[in-house]
């Protein structure tokens, strides 16, 4: 649907609980094939393997979950904040740390809860845009209605589907699925939040900023 029909909120929810799903869908898959392992077999190197399958894929579902729980979730009653320690602990929880590095510069406040899951959401596409790995580098400057966030991707092919900016700024006709919906929403949240959104691009990094717009 594109965004420029009306979207209620169901559909809008339904959307995002998609792309939820889809986030954790695999990590859950591998501990129920690490499951059928141990089930079926009776090799103790192939048992042990199966074991570090479902630790690691647990800690990797125990982790998306966690993030998922500050950048769509409700967080707290209206007009709540979060503290900025706890979104930078579910950011680095959902790095692949073979592949990706995060340095993060910003001070330890708490931020009223729709500017922490703008910046949630800003990381999630830095993150996406590094396939290959990279540095995801998180700025946040600025305290109260003043704070400004630059979140930057720097690594080897790194790439930003060219439907996002547009979908960050409104949709303008674009298609909303399980996997637009989200930088549609971080749109949305800029929107809600009282920010103005950024994107560029270039060869070796795609940045994304977000600062006040009064």
């Amino acid at each position: 649907m594109p965004p420029d029909e009306e979207l209620d909120s169901l559909e809008f929810s339904a959307l995002i609980s998609s792309r939820i799903c889809h986030d954790i869908i695999s990590p859950v898959g591998a501990i129920a094939n690490g499951l059928e392992v141990l089930a079926e077999e009776t090799d103790e190197e192939m048992r042990e393997h199966a074991f570090e399958l479902i630790r690691q894929s647990a800690a990797q579902a125990s982790a998306k979950l966690q993030f998922a729980r500050l950048a769509f979730g409700a967080a707290g009653s209206k007009g709540a904040e979060i503290d900025l320690r706890d979104a930078e602990t579910v950011s680095r929880g959902i790095l692949d740390h073979e592949k990706h590095k995060m340095e993060w510069t910003g001070p330890a406040a708490t931020v009223a809860k729709n500017k922490v899951k703008l910046l949630l959401n800003m990381i999630a596409i830095c993150l996406a845009a590094l396939p290959r790995g990279g540095t995801v580098k998180v700025s946040i400057t600025g305290e109260g209605d003043a704070m400004a966030f630059v979140v930057r991707s720097e690594g080897e092919k790194v790439m930003l589907a060219k439907t996002i900016p547009v979908l960050l700024n409104g949709g303008a006709g674009e298609q909303l699925d399980a996997h637009s919906i989200q930088p549609y929403y971080t749109g949305q949240l800029a929107a809600a939040a009282e920010m103005a959104l950024k994107s560029a691009v270039d060869a070796d990094h795609v940045e994304l900023s977000a600062a006040p717009s009064g």
